[in-house]
């Protein structure tokens, strides 16, 4: 029998990617012009985008919105400690590099549950010598299973801050009251200073685009919602925001290609904010 060895050095049996089934992670990569992705995500990707055609440049700006975050929170607020959910496959520049150029010594845990993002996982685990990456095959529904991890343990010092990402994932939860249950679950363990980084899909500059992508993007199985600034900003509850507080992500600290972004293609609303 094959067998696939994950980053956590156990044996695993072979993986089922469900080829067949649209998956949200594939569309993703499929859509930033990645290779890790099969005709049913195509095909999905094809009809989501034939409703929601300014797709895929608001994720190119999520995607650059994560580059700016990090390297913000490395380089100005000097963190040495990441912990990314969600973190979908490889594409670079990954956290981990961001980080690192900063601060070599930088320590970043990856967290997808996506059977095919742990088969490409090992390209998370290019640490430099100085530091370390770690991957964990977990749910964000279950923070318990996460940060009781042996990575988790391994990698990361709680008596440090940790930067917390949950980028372009809680749109894939429809339950505000459960998308808070879970980002304190995940923070309570973590010491004072530590940070959360959100991301989540709005329809505030295109209300009719995003309405019918979003009902397209359910229509082929995929749970996703649009959300208001008010209830991104509810995410944000106990947690003291940084400027420019929640905002379209390519307005977060915009370098020249984020300021020259039309606000009408860009359909996220972004924050980052530091716990107490």
């Amino acid at each position: 029998m094959d067998w696939v060895r994950s980053s956590a050095a156990d044996m695993r049996p072979p993986i089922d990617l469900k080829t067949n089934v649209p998956h949200s992670a594939r569309i993703y990569d499929y859509l930033l012009g990645g290779r890790d992705n099969f005709a049913a995500d195509r095909q999905a990707a094809a009809r989501i985008t034939a409703d929601w055609p300014n797709l895929p440049k608001s994720m190119r700006a999520n995607r650059d919105f994560m580059c700016r975050v990090t390297h913000y929170l490395a380089a100005e607020l000097g963190f040495r400690q990441f912990l990314d959910i969600g973190t979908g496959l490889p594409t670079e520049p990954n956290l981990h590099e961001i980080a690192q150029a900063v601060a070599p010594e930088s320590r970043v845990v990856y967290v997808d549950n996506d059977p095919i993002v742990l088969v490409h996982a090992r390209a998370l685990l290019t640490s430099t010598p100085q530091g370390r990456t770690a991957y964990i095959d977990a749910d964000l529904h279950d923070p318990a299973a996460i940060l009781g991890s042996a990575e988790f343990a391994e990698t990361l010092d709680l008596d440090r801050p940790v930067a917390v990402s949950l980028l372009a994932i809680v749109h894939f939860i429809p339950d505000d009251d459960q998308v808070r249950d879970l980002i304190a679950r995940l923070l309570d363990p973590l010491p004072s200073g530590s940070a959360l980084a959100l991301s989540t899909a709005t329809a505030v500059s295109a209300p009719e685009e995003v309405r019918r992508g979003v009902a397209a993007y359910n229509a082929n199985g995929i749970p996703l919602v649009a959300r208001t600034k008010e209830q991104v900003e509810g995410f944000f509850t106990g947690l003291d925001l940084l400027a420019p507080g929640v905002t379209l992500v390519h307005h977060w600290h915009p370098d020249a290609a984020a300021a020259a972004t039309d606000d009408a293609h860009v359909h996220m609303y972004g924050g980052v904010a530091i716990k107490r």
